[in-house]
């Protein structure tokens, strides 16, 4: 029986879920086929005072015993933290993550984006202040995932004209999928900063530095396309250009760093009920805390970093002077005073909007992305969207699309798809343009990109985002 299965039948993660598998093991080779097994572990949540004293299940009833009496001694704040909610219509799962997420003791502010869909604990396009702690998922799994765009020195016309020397300067210069590496590692300063400051990214820095360049899966893309100033800002005069917009985090590393610092803080908060267990928080005055927080403050930098590799390289390949470069991420926390008060401010799949802050927020692969400058709007926690955000899961896309109504969809839009899964169609995803509407009070528009040339992980990859 794998984990999620255990979960599912109420074992909580933590100490509770390694007793289930190891009681399960045992159970198997004492004769039990699955369905008496799944029988038992559900006896065994229901009253595990009952089993307390049996040979092969007792170390499973234990620990839910001492699990759930740590879960009766629970106390959350006595009025939800105050939050507020950008657009209409957003998934429930997600509304109800975020009113779950406003009742831990330690939150102290909340604010729902327009984008927001359901995640691990916090939503995606969710936004939480706590006092002196940090939530390892509410940062996310792919930690300090970020958006860049450059306008390169480069006719617009060369994406009709010559898309060639286009696409191969995309396929030759970055890498997709979970596994993507480089045998010959891209160079970057970041490679030369402390790794040890956690031991998790200490054992992976070689794999870090072999993934330096690399876009993964999920919804992470690189992009060719056109952008449009409609007044001179910038530093750029009024006119449309060719840029290069990419999406991508920190990799194989960051996932470790989630997975490691997630399942530590599960196991030093087990009095957490079911339904906000993801959100367990490290206090940043322990050890664990201090090593998230500079783990994570390190995949920024390599976040960064490999993104500058990915535009330096295609820069160089082409050819071409760059003319502007502007990025900004998501899913990280950050120390910021609301309120009077220094808090940490974790944006899961949510862009920073503090007054005059630039920011990108994209569309889809057959949609819009807009550079937005923020306005510093409090009540958001100064924050905005990070995208469209999905209007439907990745299994539900997939049964309901096929290609050829795809690619009819994108050569409309004068859009050429060199790979990505039937899980990242445009339709999968909600209508930028209203999720931009709901939110014009936190950003202004600056420029449009429209993308042309998009490149995504294969068909079948597993999704990191």
């Amino acid at each position: 029986m794998k984990t999620r299965e255990l979960n599912n039948l109420g074992v909580p993660k933590g100490m509770a879920m390694q007793a289930a598998v190891e009681c399960v093991r045992l159970g198997s080779e004492s004769g039990l086929n699955h369905a008496e097994l799944r029988a038992r572990i559900q006896e065994i949540v229901a009253t595990p005072s009952s089993f307390i004293h049996d040979s092969v299940w007792g170390v499973l009833a234990r620990a839910l015993d001492q699990v759930f009496a740590s879960q009766a001694r629970y106390v959350g704040r006595e009025e939800p933290a105050p939050w507020k909610q950008w657009g209409d219509d957003l998934e429930p799962g997600a509304v109800a993550q975020m009113v779950d997420a406003c009742r831990l003791p330690v939150t102290v502010a909340g604010a729902l984006m327009p984008d927001a869909h359901i995640g691990y604990g916090l939503p995606i396009g969710g936004v939480l202040a706590t006092k002196d702690c940090v939530i390892p998922y509410a940062v996310g799994v792919d930690i300090a995932c970020r958006m860049k765009l450059t306008v390169l020195d480069l006719p617009v016309e060369t994406l009709e004209n010559d898309p060639e020397r286009l696409r191969n300067a995309l396929e030759r210069e970055t890498q997709f999928g979970i596994g993507a590496s480089f045998k010959r590692k891209r160079q970057h300063d970041v490679m030369d900063a402390d790794w040890s400051v956690s031991p998790i990214t200490e054992e992976n820095k070689d794999k870090a530095w072999k993934q330096l360049g690399t876009s993964g899966s999920g919804n992470h893309f690189v992009e060719f396309g056109v952008l449009t100033i409609p007044e001179k800002d910038l530093g750029l005069e009024a006119g449309t250009y060719l840029a290069l917009l990419s999406h991508s985090g920190s990799r194989g590393t960051g996932a470790a760093v989630c997975s490691h610092y997630s399942d530590l803080a599960k196991r030093k908060h087990p009095e957490l009920p079911r339904e906000l267990a993801n959100l367990a928080w490290l206090e940043l005055s322990s050890q664990e805390g201090m090593e998230y927080w500079n783990a994570m403050n390190l995949m920024g930098e390599y976040a960064a970093a490999n993104h500058a590799c990915i535009h330096r390289a295609i820069a160089e390949h082409l050819g071409v002077e760059v003319m502007l470069d502007v990025e900004n991420h998501h899913n990280f926390a950050w120390r910021e005073t609301h309120g009077g008060q220094e808090l940490i401010v974790h944006r899961k799949g949510a862009t920073p909007a503090g007054n005059g802050v630039l920011g990108i927020i994209p569309g889809s692969m057959g949609a819009p992305g807009y550079i937005v400058r923020g306005k510093g709007v409090e009540a958001s926690l100064l924050s905005a969207s990070h995208g469209a955000g999905r209007r439907m899961s990745r299994t539900a896309a997939m049964k309901q699309f096929r290609w050829k109504e795809v690619m009819k969809y994108l050569a409309e839009r004068k859009v050429t798809l060199l790979s990505a899964g039937l899980d990242e169609v445009p339709m999968a995803y909600k209508d930028i343009d209203q999720v931009m509407a709901a939110q014009s009070d936190l950003v202004d528009k600056v420029a449009r990109f429209d993308p042309r040339l998009v490149k995504m992980a294969n068909a079948g990859e597993r999704p990191e985002d």
